[in-house]
């Protein structure tokens, strides 16, 4: 392994482990595990708007957090609005795509949306590896990784230290079989990385707006959008935004109308 390789290995490493403690070191601040706390005692007496501003000011002050998203848009389903509700829960779902609770409370929420897309379909393979990314966070993987190589580094001393010939070779064999562990964690995290890189998605916040076939309202009606739609974001063109339905319709729609997950 050339120093580069390693280099770039423990940097992902670390950067994968930052994305698990951030949030927690967060949380370590009084004055936000305050403002957090406050916003479920709102929510418990249902004070929804209440809740609402609590865990707004959180996220509008940089807090990116599973917590906070999922009870931001619980606070706003709760209050009927649905749109942002669905982001929120958009967002945690992104940082948590394993959480059965999001998921759930997500499929509550796109129930309520008027429009109702029949997704088209993938490629079992497909389906298959990215439903195997998207099983664990990425603060889960980061911390799998880091265990597994460090356990791996330990059991290396072991194997360095022991005089025993049987103990120096499971030593060794497990060593490597731990760090390999690591590496694939680091390889499934770095995948679903990607996929939600390449996936960029928004969601619809106008209540109607009509969907163009090019970035100008001149051109042609396509079809009606309403809020709390889903939309994978292809292209911008200035104040137009070029994007893709579950059913694989596109067309263009002003990005004032929509909200970045």
């Amino acid at each position: 392994m050339t120093l580069k390789i390693r280099y770039n290995m423990i940097r992902r490493i670390l950067c994968l482990l930052l994305l698990t403690i951030a949030p927690a070191l967060a949380f370590c601040d009084a004055g936000t595990s305050a403002l957090f706390k406050k916003g479920n005692e709102q929510y418990a007496k249902a004070q929804y708007k209440e809740a609402i501003t609590s865990y707004q000011k959180l996220v509008d002050g940089g807090y990116q957090s599973v917590p906070v998203y999922f009870n931001l848009g619980n606070a706003y389903y709760k209050n009927g609005d649905i749109a942002p509700a669905i982001l929120y829960y958009e967002k945690a779902h992104k940082l948590s795509p394993g959480d059965e609770d999001i998921k759930l409370n997500l499929q509550l929420a796109n129930l309520k949306t008027t429009d109702k897309l029949d997704e088209a379909p993938e490629f079992f393979i497909s389906k298959w590896w990215h439903s195997f990314i998207l099983t664990f966070s990425l603060g889960t993987l980061a911390v799998l990784a880091v265990l597994s190589i460090l356990a791996g580094s330990g059991v290396l001393i072991l194997y360095r230290f022991t005089q025993s010939v049987s103990v120096k070779k499971a030593s060794f064999y497990t060593a490597i079989l731990l760090v390999f562990l690591g590496l694939v964690f680091i390889f499934i995290a770095g995948r679903q990385a990607d996929y939600f890189e390449s996936h960029q998605q928004a969601i619809v916040f106008s209540n109607s707006v009509i969907i163009k076939s090019a970035p100008v309202h001149t051109s042609k009606d396509l079809f009606v959008l309403h809020d709390g739609t889903k939309v994978e974001v292809l292209e911008h063109n200035n104040d137009w935004i070029k994007i893709r339905l579950a059913n694989g319709n596109e067309g263009w729609i002003g990005a004032a109308d929509v909200r970045d997950i």
